[in-house]
């Protein structure tokens, strides 16, 4: 059996695309890559979640290695306790995608989300667990045990967000948050509670089938109505493992992670707190936000898509701030990877220190573009798909000039090629993006 990581793991439906099988066997690779004495595994609240957690937790003991579990946690959690005990982490979560799915991610002791050629590790070993009768492994005193971690973990966790805003009070906010019935349900509204925040808490009540469902950062409708009924000044919005976020402002317009980034490079620029006066996003990244750093003479990496791409370019180019669109948005100095509780902190912080509103500041520090992004399903994956399109996608980019931007990418994780066009106007922009899709059909068919 071939099973590879896509761009953040392993992922797809419980019990069917991902078993208890695969669960097993990469508990097992992941003790054998890296030999850790311990194992900490966390995960979200699918129902799927604790069988998951078990398999994981029987692999790993299975090689000799102890498996601590987090339980219910959000994935930075996970990787801050992987960084601190320098052990290998273990996040079981299908982030946004339905209750249905699952997924596991790893972090090499450290914290750090894998190298390739650690993937590649994992891969060969997971394969090899899979397509053979396994060897014996440790036995007698040997074998690991499950150890079930106490509050203290989390609490530590909290206590690393909390101390980024060095003692300032969150106070005379009211915010409206999302948990999106998922990691974050507990752990969110205790720590922005604690800091002061005038809090009206939705979506945090799982029970293992309602995680992401019509709540979270991918359906943020009900938290734009409660925002601008509450009367409050902002409303926050996790995903299901809450390493991610999107903001939502007293109007109810979405503020996304590309105003995000830009309000936060803009904050610790003026205060001299931005490594090297640049800040690293994907080729994702609005237009817009390319023009509105340029205007505030930040410096700008871009990587390909993923967070893992972006956590490479900040750890290459010693950067502190980078992150994606969606909302993935990574403090260097403070985490070693996207933590959407710190993402919330760090921008109320922002807020309270500058008086002024989230709708003003958004619009001062940036004008989105307008984008369109569409999908293209091939029957078989196409890398080359912007090489063989070069004639094409030369064209567009000579009608757009300056003024816009043309992406052409196959999908990391699913057989599509994402078409996306930024514009002056959002006609333009839907034209070139449908003369591109007919142009990727047409190649598919003679491919």
């Amino acid at each position: 059996m071939h099973i590879r990581f896509g761009t953040d793991g392993v992922r797809g439906e419980a019990n069917s695309a991902l078993t208890v099988e695969t669960a097993l066997a990469l508990g097992r690779a992941a003790a054998r890559v890296f030999p850790t004495a311990s194992v900490v595994i966390g995960r979200d609240t699918r129902l799927s979640g604790p069988m998951f957690e078990l398999a994981v937790a029987a692999g790993v003991c299975a090689e000799g290695a102890d498996a601590v579990l987090l339980g219910v946690v959000p994935t930075p959690a996970v990787a801050a306790v992987s960084a601190s005990k320098q052990i290998t982490g273990v996040m079981i979560s299908a982030s946004h995608n339905p209750f249905y799915d699952n997924g596991i991610k790893l972090f090499a002791p450290g914290g750090r989300k894998l190298s390739d050629a650690e993937q590649g590790q994992i891969e060969a070993a997971l394969e090899e667990l899979l397509d053979s009768v396994p060897h014996p492994g440790p036995v007698g005193a040997q074998v690991g045990s499950v150890i079930q971690a106490d509050a203290q973990a989390s609490d530590e966790y909290l206590d690393s967000v909390a101390a980024v805003i060095e003692g300032r009070s969150l106070a005379g906010l009211k915010v409206v948050l999302d948990c999106a019935n998922g990691s974050n349900s507990v752990l969110g509204p205790k720590l922005l509670a604690r800091l002061g925040a005038d809090l009206c808490v939705l979506a945090n009540d799982p029970d293992g089938l309602n995680i992401n469902h019509e709540c979270g950062s991918t359906s943020v409708s009900a938290l734009s109505a409660h925002v601008v009924a509450e009367g409050a000044d902002l409303g926050i919005a996790f995903d299901g493992d809450a390493d991610r976020l999107l903001a939502v402002d007293h109007t109810g317009q979405v503020v996304d992670g590309d105003h995000i980034i830009a309000l936060c490079a803009m904050d610790l620029s003026e205060r001299d707190q931005l490594a090297q006066n640049t800040v690293v996003v994907t080729v994702m990244s609005n237009l817009g936000f390319l023009q509105g750093m340029q205007r505030a003479g930040i410096s700008v990496v871009q990587t390909a898509v993923g967070d893992r791409n972006v956590l490479q370019a900040l750890a290459e180019g010693e950067y502190s701030l980078g992150g994606e669109q969606s909302g993935h948005i990574i403090f260097a100095d403070h985490s070693t990877t996207g933590d959407g509780l710190l993402g919330a902190v760090v921008l109320l912080d922002l807020l309270r220190r500058s008086g002024r509103p989230l709708a003003e500041l958004a619009q001062a520090a940036m004008t989105r573009l307008p984008q369109v992004l569409l999908n293209v399903p091939v029957a078989r994956p196409m890398p080359e798909v912007a090489t063989l399109l070069s004639h094409e996608l030369a064209h567009a980019e000579a009608e757009l000039g300056e003024t816009g931007r043309v992406l052409l990418r196959p999908s990391g994780t699913e057989a599509l090629v994402r078409v996306m066009v930024e514009a002056e106007n959002s006609s333009d922009a839907q034209r070139i993006a449908e003369e591109l899709v007919q142009a990727v059909e047409k190649l598919a068919r003679v491919t």
